[in-house]
């Protein structure tokens, strides 16, 4: 498959509401195999489509425990409050201090068409609010408390 460059800011992609797919076809299969592809080839966490150019609602998700594909995720429902450190590609060289749910719920599709649910807490929650903030046109830093620059080498890679 294929390695896409990450989009950086300021593209415009990343501030914009990426469309939903409406039907999964032989395209929808292969972006979602070039977001997988692009994830570990950047040894990232989590990916949406806009961060690699493309205004489509779908997102991959690696946290060491399996890949996490969603077409047209969804939070629908939050619990509790968790604050940490947050950095993005697509955002290079700085790093926020950002308060997430500690607990959410998310559906979406899978590469099948199959509604999905997952529950996820912790770094799963964080991540899943990440990029589906990414959907919505919203960067970590529109939520940070603070933020500052930090080495390339050091930074969370979602």
């Amino acid at each position: 498959m294929a390695v896409y460059q990450v989009v950086t800011m300021p593209h415009e992609i990343l501030r914009n509401k990426a469309l939903p797919i409406k039907s999964i076809n032989s395209g929808t299969l292969r972006l979602l195999d070039n977001m997988r592809d692009t994830l570990y080839a950047f040894d990232g966490v989590g990916r949406a489509a806009p961060q690699i150019g493309v205004s489509k609602r779908i997102i991959v998700i690696d946290i060491g425990d399996n890949l996490i594909e969603l077409i047209n995720p969804e939070i629908i429902s939050r619990e509790g409050e968790q604050t940490g450190s947050e950095g993005c590609l697509s955002v290079p060289e700085v790093v926020g201090l950002v308060t997430r749910n500690n607990l959410v719920t998310v559906k979406g599709l899978n590469r099948e068409g199959q509604e999905v649910v997952y529950e996820a807490e912790k770094l799963l929650a964080r991540v899943f609010q990440h990029e589906i903030d990414h959907l919505d046109g919203i960067l970590f830093i529109d939520r940070a408390s603070e933020t500052n620059t930090e080495s390339p080498h050091r930074r969370n890679k979602s």
